[in-house]
């Protein structure tokens, strides 16, 4: 139990709350830094405060390993800025616009669109993030699409995809349920493989695959309700895809203008963009090879944060070899791009920064270990899921941290599971509904590395991505909650719970869409503004 007790949670909440309140994410996370720092120094003095302060930013993990895997996301985030901003100039944006728009005709296929691009490119989560937000972007623009909706769907196809696949989340998902079993008393001859349990988890892992679920369902059947009603309404009837006073957390024509290409060529975007993909996937695979190694050794030994990184510079350099090649931009005005280009993605590179510096905060203030002590009073077998659902939820929304959460919660709730059931069906449950916990916290909280890096891409405003997002990802955890409630009393197998759980969202989308149009004022479905395209 944390020494702090219940104002350990209160830096965390103070930021997130305000950010919502306040739309203004680098204030409102500075603002729990030093809630953070009075608490931990008692607020004997400014001096110490301060001190406290910058330790907390410039620390950015208390491990060495983590602190280099921040750094590497820093870095591959300034080089995704610089390709945009290179792909920007060289015309790409604008010819894959162009060959899209004849294509895709429709809001309803734009997002369809953006909904499978994310399932495939399952292999990492900031990629996704990259490379679909990237590619739909100027699209879903053209298309009347909010920039809130396109968030949306970029986030929720992204984290829970590479949690549910072979992905960069596996080997840090393998070693979270060895970890756990560590912790129990099972000998080690009588433990099922750590690959075998995350395999048996899947299907507890509800909220990442109704979340999927839950965006193809809202696309196809063009409903919206929350404030993405209004926000997809505001985009149809007035051509804005975004609020009047927001601050998208990139806005590349403004930062650098229209490119003044004549005839540009798809490949200035789908060439940098495959170089991505190709460098990161063959620099994770080499970065687990050892002699002997299996391609399933290399996926799980793999370091894709140190991939991510190669494959962006590559994806630079490409740009580069292409403006050279087309005669388009010198080496001069290549570089001077690439520096605009970090320009375009510092706000983004603040709020990581900040919000990772919270993450320090809550760890110096135990603010988990408060959280597991508290809930520990309600655990009965029969609720062990959802307790620990909501945990993993409350840890990862105050700390915008998934991995953190997984690595917290996991050890802790795996021996609690064994010891009230002795069963390794009941660990697989716990395993899953962490996972699901800890997406979940992310999507709903403005101090999430994901939620950031979605609303960067996509050219969203990040708290009115929040805001919107809020809406979908509650019903999805309330649906997915119950469902665990049933498992719990019942032990019906989670494969046919889950159809019971799709069959539920598809109600609540038309149920919340037909009330929240009726009390505004406006029309179910004309939010989506439908095209000739669309099928009524």
């Amino acid at each position: 139990m944390s020494e702090f007790g219940a104002l350990s949670v209160v830096p965390p909440l103070l930021a997130i709350v305000l950010a919502i309140v306040t739309r203004k994410a680098v204030l409102s996370l500075f603002v729990g830094v030093w809630a953070g720092a009075v608490i931990f120094t008692g607020g004997v003095g400014l001096e110490q405060t301060f001190d406290w302060i910058a330790r907390s930013i410039s620390q950015v993990s208390a491990e060495g390993e983590g602190s280099t895997f921040h750094a590497q996301i820093i870095l591959f985030t300034l080089l995704l800025g610089s390709a945009v901003a290179m792909i920007w100039r060289l015309g790409g944006s604008h010819a894959v616009r162009d060959w899209a728009i004849q294509r895709i005709h429709s809001k309803r296929s734009a997002g369809m669109v953006a909904w499978l691009l994310g399932l495939l490119l399952f292999f990492d989560d900031y990629a996704n993030t990259a490379v679909v937000g990237s590619t739909m972007k100027d699209v879903s623009d053209h298309l009347g699409v909010s920039r809130e909706k396109l968030s949306y769907i970029v986030d929720s196809t992204a984290a829970p995809v590479a949690t549910l696949a072979i992905s960069s989340w596996v080997a840090f998902q393998l070693s979270m349920i060895d970890a756990g079993y560590e912790a129990t008393n099972v000998p080690a001859a009588d433990r099922p493989g750590s690959f075998e349990i995350f395999l048996q988890a899947i299907p507890f892992n509800m909220y990442s695959i109704l979340a999927v679920v839950m965006v193809a369902i809202v696309v196809l059947s063009r409903r919206d309700f929350g404030e993405m009603l209004a926000a997809e309404h505001r985009a149809s009837t007035t051509g804005a895809v975004t609020r009047e006073d927001a601050n998208p957390m990139q806005d590349v024509e403004e930062e650098l203008g229209e490119p003044s290409v004549e005839n540009p060529k798809l490949l200035s975007f789908f060439g940098p963009i495959a170089v991505l993909i190709a460098v990161t996937i063959g620099s994770a695979l080499y970065t687990g090879y050892a002699p002997g190694a299996t391609l399933y050794d290399m996926v799980v030994d793999a370091d894709y944060a140190l991939a991510l990184i190669f494959g962006s510079f590559a994806m630079v350099v490409s740009t580069y070899v292409l403006g050279w090649a087309y005669g388009i931009l010198t080496l001069g005005e290549s570089v001077d791009t690439t520096i605009d280009g970090f320009g375009i993605m510092l706000t983004a590179v603040t709020i990581l920064v900040l919000a990772w510096s919270i993450g320090n905060v809550v760890d110096a203030l135990g603010t988990a270990d408060y959280v597991s002590g508290v809930v520990e009073a309600f655990l009965t077998p029969e609720l062990l899921p959802v307790v620990v659902l909501f945990t993993a939820a409350f840890v990862a929304f105050s700390t915008g941290s998934s991995w953190g959460t997984m690595s917290i919660v996991t050890p802790i709730a795996v021996p609690v599971a064994w010891e009230l059931t002795g069963t390794h069906t009941m660990v697989s449950a716990v395993v899953g509904v962490v996972f699901s916990g800890a997406i979940f916290g992310d999507h709903a909280s403005p101090i999430s590395d994901t939620t950031v890096l979605s609303a960067t891409f996509t050219g969203a405003d990040l708290i009115d991505h929040v805001r919107t997002q809020l809406y979908y990802a509650v019903t999805v955890v309330t649906v997915a909650a119950l469902l665990l409630v049933v498992w719990g009393y019942t032990r019906i197998t989670p494969w046919l719970l889950l159809p019971v759980g799709v069959l539920a969202l598809v109600g609540l989308v038309y149920g919340f869409s037909e009330l929240d149009a009726n009390r505004r004022g406006i029309d179910a479905r004309q939010s989506s503004a439908p095209t000739p395209a669309d099928d009524d």
